[in-house]
């Protein structure tokens, strides 16, 4: 995604000057170590539940002063530095917007993506 790119459409659709005081955007990218034991990452296989993912969009979006909220979810296996998760919510206020991004990047994470961390040491690297 092109983050640039997906904020101006956002800006080209009805409504948004009326109901948008802030934009905010989460790019989650490939970290060279693990989070459970800082042991050295290089590769990073992500499989995530588009449905899910999708679902959690709506459940979301209807949360009050939230006008869009657009995600990408990447598939795959990555390197360290690689983009994996994209996510952009719009609304009216921060007070809004910078819970939902909190919580529904949560939610994705725990409930959207399955990820398994691939070490110089593994033996099933792909």
């Amino acid at each position: 995604m092109d983050i640039s790119q997906a904020i101006a459409r956002l800006k080209q659709e009805p409504g948004f000057a009326d109901n948008v005081g802030m934009v905010l955007v989460h790019n989650g990218t490939v970290r060279s170590w693990s989070r459970k034991d800082k042991q050295q990452v290089t590769a990073l296989e992500v499989t995530p539940d588009q449905a899910k993912i999708q679902d959690l969009v709506r459940e979301f979006s209807t949360r009050p002063g939230i006008f869009r909220i657009v995600v990408e979810a990447r598939a795959g296996l990555f390197q360290p530095g690689d983009d994996l998760l994209f996510i952009i919510v719009a609304g009216d206020v921060r007070e809004h917007v910078k819970p939902v991004l909190a919580e529904l990047l949560e939610r994705i994470k725990a409930e959207g993506v399955r990820k398994r961390e691939i070490s110089a040491t593994d033996s099933t690297i792909p």
